[in-house]
């Protein structure tokens, strides 16, 4: 059910960089399920910035932060939290603006993540027919990496970006190494997540993949990307590596492979 009052600590965090119309219709439907909702412009060149400000204007519930120039999700992403710590906020759902995510369920997962602050609620998606086939295969790899780097740590899927982070948790992982800033930040995220020892609770939620005569629009490009995705889960494999002799020190022991 959508929710009556404004949240204190948990917001609505949407990163949005040259979506069109569709990102009226994201957004709308953000707010009808929860308050605060947020949007951080990533340097959009398509007048939806403005836009969107003036609409806020008029909403109290809704707040537009833009960045001078596209600088990818994750920095979009941790702009967006830096703003939101420096108002009181502890968690955070973020969510796409090109209407791929189910707005619907923001209700469900912050409230899971109310019930546990200290775990990061993570969507496990559901997709249908319109899912390109060569993604779904593509993500099945990068999940299969992510649960050797984590040591099956229970991440459901790596790559949804419906989730809900405790803030001060993500801006720390962020905050120490220069990646997770472009198409690389979903996956490494929960990963570096993991090593700090926040638990994921994974929820099943559909994802559809609009046409462009939905409003659909995607930034995703399968060479730059994957390439991207190679050399980060090289790095995080390499980390890996160099922590498993304590990992395996700390097993024999009976204590948690990860922890804060």
């Amino acid at each position: 059910m959508p929710q009556d009052a404004d949240s204190r600590t948990h917001l609505v965090l949407i990163p949005s960089y040259n979506t069109g119309e569709r990102l009226f219709s994201t957004v709308s439907e953000a707010r009808a399920q929860w308050t605060p909702v947020w949007v951080v412009i990533d340097g959009s060149t398509d007048g939806t910035g403005e836009r969107l400000a003036r609409l806020a204007a008029n909403d109290p519930g809704l707040k537009v932060l833009q960045l001078p120039v596209n600088q990818g999700k994750g920095a979009a992403v941790l702009h967006g939290l830096r703003k939101a710590r420096e108002a009181g906020f502890t968690h955070a759902l973020t969510m796409d603006s090109d209407g791929q995510h189910p707005a619907d369920l923001i209700p469900a997962f912050m409230q899971a993540s109310i019930a546990r602050p200290e775990t990061m609620v993570l969507g496990r998606p559901v997709f249908d027919a319109s899912a390109p086939l060569l993604r779904v295969r593509g993500r099945r790899v990068s999940n299969s990496w992510t649960q050797l780097e984590t040591l099956f740590a229970g991440i459901g899927d790596s790559l949804y970006g419906f989730r809900v982070y405790p803030v001060d948790s993500l801006i720390h992982v962020m905050a120490r190494q220069p990646w997770m800033r472009r198409f690389d930040f979903d996956t490494e995220a929960v990963v570096r997540l993991a090593w700090r020892g926040v638990k994921p609770v994974n929820i099943d939620a559909p994802v559809k993949y609009l046409t462009a005569a939905e409003g659909g629009v995607s930034h995703f490009r399968y060479g730059r990307d994957n390439v991207l995705l190679t050399w980060m889960h090289t790095r995080l494999m390499v980390e890996f590596v160099l922590r498993l002799p304590w990992l395996l020190v700390k097993r024999v022991l009976g204590l948690p492979p990860f922890q804060r």
